[in-house]
């Protein structure tokens, strides 16, 4: 078998994998495919004759083409078109589902923190604590050295951590309403739904929510639960993390934050939500990964 062939062949065995490493340094499974199709090409004009570790090498070759996206991403400010509230294969084939249920699989909250990362430091992150690539390894890709890697790395860890803010000392019963709600709003249990609620509940929305002229206000067990119903599909792409120390909703297309959701609550009953979408309180949140 010669060198090429048997590139193609490992390329196969290892597909998934350098999908798996794709999808965490971009968010999207649209833009892993792109990447992955990429590397491929890149792959098959080298030369691989000295290559020992096939499936650790295309693991690189995959964080450098994704590490490229990234910057050209940040560099155009690109910004990809969101896709909860489309129909299921209207986004070049692929399934808002199928892409809920892959962001669910690597968890929704730790995409979120990834996406605020440098380029440089995702990809350390990623390929170092994820896929265990030696730092090694990843400092070539940087143009950097191995300790400037594993520094990366390290900061990008604590920020995956929660970054300087304090958790919330309610931190575990907070989680349990919270992902009850989740759960009610992407069922769409209405009944459920109203059970998590005070009567009194109130809704505060800031104008880029909807948006509007002025924040919005709703009040209401019954009225505040219609309204989660009316959005079972942008619940799909939301997922409980940690904001500011404490367990809230992030509704994030693609890895991306659009959208907050706080809680407050009473004697284990939800009596305030505020739902936060402007751009700049959102850059100035505090985002972190829950521990299991």
């Amino acid at each position: 078998m010669d060198d090429r062939t048997a590139l193609a062949e490992r390329f196969e065995e290892d597909r998934s994998h350098l999908k798996a490493v794709a999808y965490r340094m971009l968010g999207s499974a649209s833009e892993a495919d792109d990447a992955v199709q990429e590397s491929w090409l890149r792959a098959s004009q080298a030369d691989v004759s000295e290559v020992r570790n096939l499936t650790g090498w295309l693991t690189t070759v995959v964080g450098r083409v994704c590490l490229n996206m990234l910057r050209s991403r940040r560099t155009r400010h690109e910004e990809p078109l969101d896709t909860y509230d489309r129909a299921p294969g209207s986004d070049g084939g692929h399934d808002p589902e199928q892409e809920a249920l892959l962001a669910d699989s690597v968890g929704l909250a730790l995409l979120v923190v990834l996406d605020r990362l440098a380029p440089a430091e995702r990809l350390a992150f990623v390929l170092h604590d994820m896929f265990a690539v030696p730092f090694a390894e990843i400092g070539p890709l940087l143009d950097r050295s191995p300790d400037n890697a594993r520094q990366l790395a390290s900061r990008a860890r604590r920020r995956v951590k929660g970054g300087t803010t304090a958790a919330d000392a309610g931190l575990p019963r907070r989680r349990q309403a919270v992902e009850a709600f989740l759960s009610a709003s992407r069922a769409g249990d209405f009944e459920a739904l109203v059970a998590l609620l005070d009567p009194d509940v109130v809704l505060h929305a800031d104008r880029s929510v909807i948006p509007t002229p002025e924040p919005v206000v709703v009040r209401g067990a019954h009225t505040v639960a219609k309204g989660a119903m009316a959005a079972t599909g942008r619940a799909l792409f939301t997922g409980v993390a940690l904001i500011d120390g404490k367990a809230a909703l992030a509704m994030a297309p693609h890895g991306r934050l659009r959208l907050v959701l706080g809680f407050t609550l009473v004697d284990g009953l939800i009596t305030v939500i505020d739902v936060v979408a402007d751009p700049d309180r959102i850059a100035a949140l505090d985002i972190g990964v829950l521990d299991d």
